[in-house]
């Protein structure tokens, strides 16, 4: 059977990048891999063995167009509201708390927030199907 291990994603600024993920998700450097055209860098926490997988494509100064076929990459936390505190006390602009109720019945509770290069982050609470 399969095992996912890491999505991929290309940024302008690693350093900011780096940066922006521990801040947000506790994400610290598990690799870094240097080519000459570009740099792979592997982020990960104790939680899952998933990583987060930067590409910084050396020379490229204009921002990626993330086109209308992204959608967002999600994390689960034990203490939804805590975090989206910490968040805005941390100055990362974290979208309004949200219960995603469609039929009567509380399916998820989120909120989500943007990488400096645009990327969505869904942030869920840890509950239900989410764990």
């Amino acid at each position: 059977m399969a095992k996912s291990i890491h999505s991929m994603i290309r940024v302008l600024d690693e350093d900011r990048s780096v940066a922006f993920y521990d801040k947000a998700f506790g994400l610290k450097v598990a690799d870094r891999l240097d080519f000459p055209d570009f740099t792979l860098v592997y982020l990960s926490n104790p939680e899952s063995e998933f990583e987060l997988e930067l590409t910084i494509n050396k020379g490229r100064t204009e921002p990626y167009d993330l086109g209308d076929g992204y959608g967002h990459f999600a994390v689960s936390v034990d203490d939804l509201e805590a975090e989206h505190k910490r968040f805005e006390a941390e100055g990362l602009a974290p979208r309004k708390l949200v219960e995603f109720a469609p039929a009567g019945e509380v399916v998820a509770k989120f909120f989500f927030v943007a990488d400096p290069d645009g990327y969505q982050i869904e942030v869920l609470a840890r509950e239900g199907r989410f764990k």
